[in-house]
């Protein structure tokens, strides 16, 4: 049984100027995991949309579950690992539901849906 959906929309720029501006933004967003991914590109674009699509990710959680982030659970208790197929899978502490993710990407945008599953 589906227990919460969430999406969230985020442009990318937004993302990368959150990074230029403030070194503690990926410290924030990231958990250690995710900042090794992270750390392991080169382009600087390909870098933001990675951290904008985590980003969009972890707010649609928050939006899915009916709370906001900082209120139940952190960035930091979400990490966003892939599957051996390579698509995105969340874990999230504390969670009593299965939680499916898809995260996309164009030129200027990211996107992130959650399911929570009883």
């Amino acid at each position: 049984m589906i227990k919460g959906i969430g999406i969230d929309l985020i442009e990318i720029d937004r993302i990368e100027r959150g990074i230029q501006s403030n070194q503690k933004f990926i410290e924030r967003i990231l958990t250690e995991n995710e900042k090794n991914l992270y750390n392991a590109l080169k382009a600087d674009h390909r870098k933001a949309e990675f951290v904008a699509g985590r980003f969009a990710a972890k707010e649609a959680l928050a939006k899915a579950m009916g709370t906001g982030i900082g209120k139940e659970f952190s960035f930091q208790d979400i990490s966003i690992t892939k599957s051996d197929k390579g698509s995105p899978m969340m874990k999230v502490e504390n969670c009593p539901y299965k939680v499916w993710v898809s995260i996309s990407h164009s030129q200027s945008h990211a996107i992130a849906q959650v399911v929570l599953e009883d």
